[in-house]
């Protein structure tokens, strides 16, 4: 019975985890260049000098002294984004919306204190949220406002749009719909919705929520298929542009759309994960395939040329 759901993975062009990890990340990505990508604070350093946009820095939090001037600190700014520079999955990201007094509203509704605010940023620093618990630092950036074109298919928080690349070739990507089971958070492990996009044209499909297939966000009721994803082509290059950002081959590049700044590159990722593979029914591994076999003969492709053979490759229709 084992066999058979393996063969029929493989027939489907499943990408495995480890699969992936034995032919594309251990293959394509360099352990010197991991730092450019698990420290978001260098990702969003060399989003600048390429002239990439990326959520605006306000303050850096590196001492327990900081923590203790956090009010002056923060004096300047009504709403803010408050994550661990090493951390993963969307744990220890504080979103504030607004200021009651002197404590802090979340963006959903929660209030918080300068103290409860001050003990979070200890943990965070003390490790809690990184990637293998190490001490960390925190970063404070403008919080992002969503597109009015996500409005009707999200819950409180921001979505954003995860794109595979491989060589600098957008392979496949999904929009992240938060929902009120996920928190506000574009995790799918946490609750969120993906929903394929066609490479294409930038128009959704139907979305996944706990691997379950359905066609309306289960908060807002309303269809998450057939919406057309704005800067669709900015939002490729972007993409493709960060394989001569960090030298990494193999990448799962998260970008948001700011209501004011459009498309905004939130981070990098170099072991994404698969489930893009459900939220698009479709195996990544003809796809990755189909890149290296033309990377066998064209090693240097501008980035447009890039986007658009992708998207006339792996279009849906």
């Amino acid at each position: 019975m084992i066999f058979k759901t393996y063969q029929k993975l493989r027939a489907k062009g499943i990408l495995s985890i480890n699969q992936r990890n034995s032919d594309f990340v251990l293959k394509y990505n360099a352990r010197k260049n991991y730092p450019l990508v698990d420290d978001k604070l260098k990702t969003k350093h060399l989003a600048q000098q390429a002239n990439i946009a990326a959520p605006q820095l306000y303050a850096q939090i590196s001492t327990e002294h900081q923590i203790k001037q956090i009010a002056t600190i923060l004096e300047p700014f009504t709403d803010f984004v408050i994550k661990p520079a090493q951390g993963s999955g969307g744990d220890g990201i504080l979103v504030i919306t607004g200021k009651v007094g002197d404590k802090y509203r979340q963006i959903n509704g929660k209030i918080i204190s300068k103290q409860e605010l001050s003990y979070h940023l200890s943990r965070l620093l003390s490790g809690a949220y990184s990637l293998g618990g190490h001490n960390d630092y925190a970063i404070i950036e403008r919080r992002v406002i969503v597109d009015p074109v996500f409005s009707n298919i999200s819950h409180q928080g921001v979505p954003d749009i995860r794109i595979i690349t491989l060589l600098g070739y957008p392979v496949m990507a999904m929009l992240r719909l938060p929902t009120r089971s996920s928190g506000g958070k574009a995790n799918l492990h946490q609750g969120a919705i993906g929903a394929g996009i066609d490479i294409g044209s930038g128009i959704t499909k139907y979305g996944v929520h706990h691997n379950d297939i359905i066609e309306y966000h289960p908060d807002t009721l309303n269809s998450i298929s057939g919406l057309t994803v704005p800067y669709w082509d900015k939002i490729l290059q972007i993409a493709a542009s960060c394989y001569e950002l960090t030298g990494m081959g193999y990448l799962g590049v998260d970008i948001v759309i700011d209501a004011h700044d459009g498309p905004l590159m939130l981070e990098l990722n170099a072991r994404p994960g698969l489930s893009i593979q459900v939220a698009n029914q479709e195996g990544l591994l003809p796809r990755l395939r189909t890149i290296e076999a033309r990377k066998k003969h064209l090693q240097h492709e501008a980035i447009v040329s890039r986007v658009i053979f992708s998207q006339e490759q792996f279009s849906f229709v």
